[in-house]
C-alpha cells in the first residue's frame, strides 16, 4: 500500500525538524545579541553562532530542553565536558530564571578571587593589565557618544577590548569575590553597562555562573544590523546592514 503524499510530506517535515533539533543541541545554534553589555566586542543587533559542543552537553544544550539530566551526567551536569577557559565568551542560562539566555565574558574561575577597585580589575590579587586604545564610537537610539577604550590582558595571556565610561560608576568599588567550585564569574566588556557576576543572583544580578549552565562559546558573528532601523523605513534598511561584522571572530 503505497503512503498517500500527504503523509510523506509530513513524514519529511518531521526528519528536517529532527535534523535542525539535533545540530542546534550539538553543534552551534544562533542568539541575538539584545543589550549592549558586551560592546565593543559584541554589538546590539548581532546574531551570533554559540558553538554546544565547545563545553560539552547537559540539559540546557537543547532549545526545548530535551535533555534530562540522567544520561551518565558527571557531578557538574555535563557529559562530555571541556572546562571553559578564562576569556571565553559564552551564552549561559540566567541561574534565577533559566528561561533567559545571557551573553558575557568568563573572568573568573573556580576557586578564584575576584574585585575591582577604582574601576581596575583584580584577579587573585593581581591588577589585570590595560592600555589606553582610544574611544569606541557607542550609537544607541540613533544617539552616538564616545567611551573610553581599553585592551586588558587576562593572566593566560589573552587579550580583549574593554570600554569605561569612568573609573568611578556604580560597579568599580566592589567587595571581594571567591568563586565556589563549579562556578564561574562573568563580566560583560561593557564595564559601566553591564549586568553581571558583580550583583549577586539575589540582588537581581547574574551571581556565579553553575557550570552545567554553560550553553556555548561564542566564537563568531554571523551577520548584523542596527536595529534602531525598521524594516519599513524602506530608504535606509540595506543601511542598517553591518557587512563589516558578517562572519567576523569574537576575540
Amino acid at each position: 500500500m503505497k503512503t498517500p503524499p500527504f503523509w510523506r510530506d509530513i513524514g519529511s517535515i518531521v526528519v528536517a525538524l529532527a535534523f535542525a533539533l539535533v545540530v542546534r543541541t550539538v553543534a552551534a545554534e544562533p542568539f541575538n545579541v539584545p543589550s549592549a553589555s558586551m560592546v565593543p566586542t559584541l554589538w546590539v543587533g548581532d546574531t551570533l553562532i554559540a558553538a554546544k559542543y565547545a563545553y560539552g552537553f547537559s540539559k540546557y544544550s537543547s532549545p526545548v530542553d530535551f535533555i534530562p539530566n540522567a544520561m551518565g551526567a558527571s557531578v557538574d551536569g555535563r557529559i562530555l565536558d571541556t572546562p571553559p577557559e578564562r576569556g571565553d565568551v559564552i551564552v549561559f542560562k540566567l541561574p534565577r530564571d533559566t528561561s533567559i539566555n545571557y551573553v558575557k565574558r568568563v573572568i573568573g574561575l573556580p576557586g578564584d578571587h575576584i574585585q575591582v577597585k577604582a574601576g581596575r580589575l583584580y584577579i587573585n590579587g593581581t591588577i589585570v593589565p590595560r592600555r589606553e586604545d582610544g574611544v569606541a564610537q557607542v550609537t544607541r537610539r540613533g544617539r552616538s557618544r564616545d567611551i573610553n577604550r581599553f585592551i586588558e590582558t587576562l593572566p593566560n595571556g589573552r587579550t580583549h577590548e574593554i570600554i569605561e565610561q569612568s573609573d568611578e560608576e556604580a560597579y568599580d568599588n566592589t567587595g571581594e569575590y571567591e568563586v565556589p567550585a563549579g562556578h564561574y564569574f562573568m563580566m560583560g566588556d561593557n564595564r559601566d553597562d553591564s549586568l553581571d557576576s558583580r550583583v549577586a543572583a539575589a540582588g537581581g544580578g547574574v551571581g556565579y555562573v553553575p557550570y552545567e549552565n554553560l550553553v556555548g562559546r561564542v566564537d563568531r558573528v554571523m551577520f548584523s544590523r542596527d536595529p534602531d532601523i525598521s524594516w519599513w523605513q524602506v530608504p535606509q534598511f540595506l543601511q542598517s546592514f553591518r557587512g563589516e561584522r558578517f562572519l567576523s571572530a569574537v576575540q
